[in-house]
């Protein structure tokens, strides 16, 4: 049987897909299913500097604070309660400290090298870590007893410094 094209040539490979990824969270033991991450970004102020003996009428531009959206996270309702504890922690009225832990999304390669291996090889390719997360918003899901679809919940965390490690 003669060899494919992939398989002769490996420096040709897949696309990444952007439907299989992995959330960690440092803390929190408990787990939950994502469907939908958005909202990763990062976003550097822009200074406008003109000093008052330059020759040039246009200002010098400096780079200022780097600022960074907030990050929303759409899952299936769980009864897992480690993770639902720290949300709750986070939104309570009542509260100590907020408890902010750092978030690891990390998208996945399911190609693992050949076509035959898709479905038995995860390795992590791309990786954003937010550090010290928290929750600022919770949604409940909608409830409509009309209707069979999945419960989807919504938290938005806020989070002070985007790391790409690659």
């Amino acid at each position: 049987m003669a060899a494919s094209a992939y398989e002769n040539d490996k420096s040709l490979a897949y696309p990444l897909t952007k439907m299989n990824f992995l959330v960690q969270i440092d803390g929190v033991e408990g787990t939950a299913a994502f469907s939908e991450i958005t909202g990763i970004e990062a976003t550097v102020d822009v200074i406008e500097f003109r000093q008052g003996n330059a020759n040039s009428l246009s200002p010098v531009k400096i780079p200022g604070l780097v600022k960074h959206g907030n990050v929303t996270l759409k899952m299936g309702y769980t009864l897992d309660n480690a993770f639902k504890t720290w949300i709750q922690e986070c939104v309570s009225e009542v509260r100590g400290q907020m408890p902010r832990y750092n978030v690891k999304i990390e998208m996945i390669d399911i190609n693992g090298g050949a076509p035959q291996q898709l479905s038995t090889t995860t390795t992590g390719t791309r990786i954003w870590l937010l550090t010290n997360a928290w929750v600022t918003k919770y949604s409940a899901p909608d409830l409509n007893a009309l209707q069979s679809e999945v419960a989807i919940e919504t938290i938005e965390l806020a989070y002070e410094e985007l790391v790409i490690p690659n």
